[in-house]
């Protein structure tokens, strides 16, 4: 299982997204994400967090919190569990990064880019609620089959 962390920056009504578009063999290719990725050895979820949001926007988060867990179970790639993360205070200047394009974008549109379905899920959840979010997404490849929330197959 891989452990990865996921976090949406977000500063005057508006979410820091990457659209994912530089890396060789990315399962992400073409998609909107948050910014984050694979912990290394020993690193915890939040050194994991700070060190990719530092290396992958060149900014240094002031404030954040754990938003929950999502765990992704595809047929054709590695379970993964993923610490979701948000964020609403950093200091720095926003770079160019190596795996694909950072753009602020206006809340409101966020669901309008093109996401994995399983993200709209939980990125609905946090934008609209405060509590934490626990969640299993199965997918058939590109396909989502399943979100099971607290126990409860929600689509499926």
């Amino acid at each position: 299982m891989t452990i990865t962390t996921l976090c949406y920056i977000r500063h005057e009504g508006k979410v820091l997204m990457m659209l994912r578009t530089k890396k060789d063999h990315d399962l992400n290719e073409g998609k909107w994400i948050g910014v984050g990725g694979h912990l290394e050895e020993n690193e915890s979820p939040e050194d994991c967090l700070l060190r990719e949001v530092r290396e992958e926007t060149g900014l240094i988060l002031d404030s954040w919190k754990s938003r929950g867990i999502i765990t992704f179970v595809n047929t054709k790639y590695e379970t993964e569990q993923m610490c979701l993360y948000e964020a609403d205070a950093f200091h720095g200047v926003l770079k160019d990064c190596d795996e694909g394009f950072l753009e602020w974008i206006p809340e409101d549109r966020v669901m309008d880019l093109n996401l994995w379905e399983g993200d709209r899920w939980f990125l609905e959840r946090m934008f609209r609620e405060q509590g934490d979010i626990s969640m299993k997404l199965v997918y058939d490849g590109d396909e989502l089959l399943h979100v099971i929330m607290n126990g409860k197959d929600i689509k499926g």
